[in-house]
């Protein structure tokens, strides 16, 4: 993905078979001056709107472990979003019960959970796209989609917001994730609730130059996934995203490679106290 460290591969190769994959976001598509206005979720046992300051952590929850799933959802505080991830693509060919479980125990304690789905920069048809958010819907009842390897250039616009229009058809009220993993074209600000703008190294992440038309939008809007953190730089780590207003925060001390989400990171306890603390002055 544009903007992971070279030779690391994207959020949804990593997962293999059924190893499983960040709303602070409003509900329904965004404005061009900022987040969609707040709403409730309108799908059965959706989750709760997310709490009113504009910094969360999520989890990209990979893992078939329930304790896994149990440790994320039992956080103190919880994480605002748990990204579900079938089969390292879209939702799979049938339910699993093992995941709607989980997913309804998530969604129980307040968690947004959205159905990933692979883009491939565009060139998936966007009839798979579509079958894995109506599928999720069906099978799961999950709150959104999160969109991976999504493109970045003004000229893939069109595919995106074709699928946003389905999504939102199909699952009223939904959260929209772009991971996009750098930041794109402006104008995706308008099909997606919230824009990954970082996926890699925290060495790589001290160096990310933030365009100034982020400064438009709140928080909210941004979120950012930072691997190979070591626990010394966990909290140079979370100050440097509240400095950048990114409103979604997963930080691991996990490697790239072979796989930053096979497991919560060492810290996670302190993790969630930092992000939460750092919400002085939020203004979402």
């Amino acid at each position: 993905m544009v903007g992971v460290d070279a030779g690391v591969p994207k959020l949804h190769v990593l997962a293999k078979g059924l190893v499983i994959l960040a709303a602070g976001a409003a509900i329904g598509v965004p404005t061009a001056a900022g987040a969609a206005p707040a709403a409730a979720h309108s799908t059965p046992g959706a989750a709760a709107p997310a709490p009113a300051n504009c910094r969360h952590t999520f989890v990209p929850a990979y893992p078939w472990s329930s304790a896994f799933w149990t440790s994320a959802i039992n956080s103190k505080p919880a994480p605002a979003v748990m990204i579900l991830n079938i089969t390292g693509t879209g939702a799979g060919t049938a339910p699993v019960p093992h995941f709607q479980a989980l997913v309804k125990k998530a969604q129980k304690a307040g968690i947004t959970v959205l159905g990933y789905s692979s883009t491939e920069y565009g060139d998936r048809p966007a009839a798979q796209v579509e079958a894995d958010a109506k599928n999720y819907k069906a099978w799961y009842k999950i709150n959104g989609m999160f969109l991976d390897l999504t493109a970045n250039a003004s000229n893939e616009l069109g595919y995106y917001k074709a699928l946003a229009s389905y999504i939102h058809t199909v699952n009223p009220g939904s959260v929209i994730w772009l991971n996009v993993g750098a930041y794109p074209a402006q104008g995706y600000m308008s099909v997606g609730n919230v824009i990954v703008a970082f996926e890699g190294s925290f060495s790589s992440y001290q160096g990310q130059q933030v365009p100034s038309w982020t400064s438009h939008y709140r928080a909210r809007r941004f979120a950012d996934v930072i691997y190979a953190t070591p626990a010394s730089d966990l909290a140079g780590a979370v100050s440097l995203t509240k400095r950048r207003r990114i409103g979604d925060v997963f930080v691991t001390n996990l490697a790239g490679s072979p796989d930053p989400y096979s497991a919560l990171p060492s810290y996670w306890a302190s993790e969630v106290k930092d992000v939460a603390s750092s919400v002085a002055g939020c203004t979402g």
